[in-house]
């Protein structure tokens, strides 16, 4: 029999879908879950963004640019420009999703055995993405304790090697949480301009910053314009997971030559998507405002309730909608997976995201728990009450 190559075999399987079957065979039982296992947003895509793509008259679904729409490119880059970062419409490469901007990006800067700094915790896809790049993650460790803060300077200059091409940072955070300061960033660009490497920044959870604290982009820093490289999509900003619609974006003319080599080996991404995105960018404040509104009481209401469980530590977010708590058990994957097989309270159990799979080093954040506050407040309470009860009898 023909056999998988070395690369498929190495692909991590994702933490947070790798569940799933357990949960279909509890929805087979008739249980109800609460899904806090995944960010998908539960709080309506734009109106504008629809209607577009159902008032639209296309009648040959054609190509695009390989870089995406030029109206597209052109109002995104205005609303970057609204969000003081200066990014030409020609510094943007449209792309399938965020993920497909990773990529790019990895296949543009990397060969095969370069290494990729990344803070931990980190979006676990991040692994796959190097993984499918030949592309070594080495990890620096942040703390629960300290908040998932990012980790001293000199933590990330002991591991500098000859093959590091890049630091990797997702601001605000998945699965943290956390928002860096200015002070943050402006240390990782001191870091990056001292040993010439890259820094790429996943920026996708920008609006959501809680507190009153703002959102401090890469793209901001002078002085870094050849090192600097965005990643963004629309899939949490406008509720539109499905639209499968990012962005890669830098002002490094080589970079984005390179990387539209890419983009033109996979033609185009998709047009329909790219018409409800444009119409997107005209959804006004109101809506950013009530959605931050929402999810400032979701994450207050969700932290102070695992506050109260016995035995649960968390770090509250500053930003995105995740926060990462470890609770009383010793494998919270198996925790995760007798939720789903095992146990129910009224017929209703909670699907998690074990949160070893957001970290590389071996060993580490098994009794961490990923979770997303995605579900109205009455469904976050019902959660929290499953979530304790289990834990009263969970004998692992």
């Amino acid at each position: 029999m023909p056999s998988i190559s070395n690369k498929g075999q190495a692909m991590p399987e994702s933490p947070i879908r790798k569940l799933v079957p357990y949960a279909e065979a509890a929805i087979k039982k008739g249980r109800k879950i609460y899904q806090l296992n995944i960010g998908q947003p539960d709080i309506k895509t734009p109106e504008k963004a629809l209607a577009a793509v159902k008032n639209n008259d296309i009648e040959v679904l054609s190509y695009s640019h390989s870089a995406g729409f030029e109206s597209y490119r052109n109002k995104l880059s205005q609303y970057y420009t609204n969000h003081n970062i200066d990014i030409a419409p020609d510094e943007l490469i449209i792309t399938t999703g965020g993920s497909e901007a990773l990529l790019f990006t990895m296949g543009s800067i990397c060969d095969a055995g370069d290494e990729v700094i990344i803070p931990e915790p980190f979006y676990a896809n991040y692994n796959g993405f190097a993984t499918s790049s030949g592309v070594t993650v080495v990890p620096v460790k942040s703390k629960i304790e300290d908040g998932f803060a990012l980790p001293p300077i000199s933590e990330f200059e002991k591991l500098i090697t000859p093959k590091t091409k890049a630091i990797l940072i997702c601001n605000p955070g998945n699965p943290t949480g956390y928002l860096y300061t200015k002070e943050e960033i402006d240390q990782l660009a001191e870091i990056v301009k001292k040993h010439d490497l890259f820094i790429v920044a996943d920026e996708v959870y920008r609006e959501f910053a809680y507190d009153g604290a703002k959102h401090y982009s890469i793209m901001s820093v002078k002085g870094i314009e050849q090192n600097a490289i965005m990643i963004d999509s629309v899939s949490k900003r406008y509720s539109m997971c499905g639209a499968r619609i990012g962005c890669l974006a830098s002002k490094n003319k080589e970079v984005m030559s390179t990387a539209m080599k890419f983009a033109q080996a996979r033609l185009s991404p998709p047009t329909f998507a790219q018409i409800a995105s444009e119409a997107a960018l005209d959804t006004p404040q109101d809506y950013f405002d009530e959605v931050i509104s929402e999810y400032t009481t979701r994450r207050n209401l969700l932290v102070e309730g695992l506050e109260k469980i016995e035995g649960v530590k968390v770090a509250k977010p500053k930003g995105a909608f995740y926060c990462i708590a470890e609770l009383p058990v010793k494998d919270a994957e198996d925790f995760a997976k007798w939720l789903l097989e095992s146990f129910e309270l009224e017929n209703e159990t909670v699907m998690i995201a074990p949160a070893a799979g957001f970290y590389s080093t071996p060993n580490t954040g098994l009794n961490q728990v990923r979770i997303a506050y995605v579900l109205k407040k009455e469904n976050l309470l019902r959660a929290l009450e499953i979530l304790k009860a289990a834990l009263k009898v969970y004998k692992g």
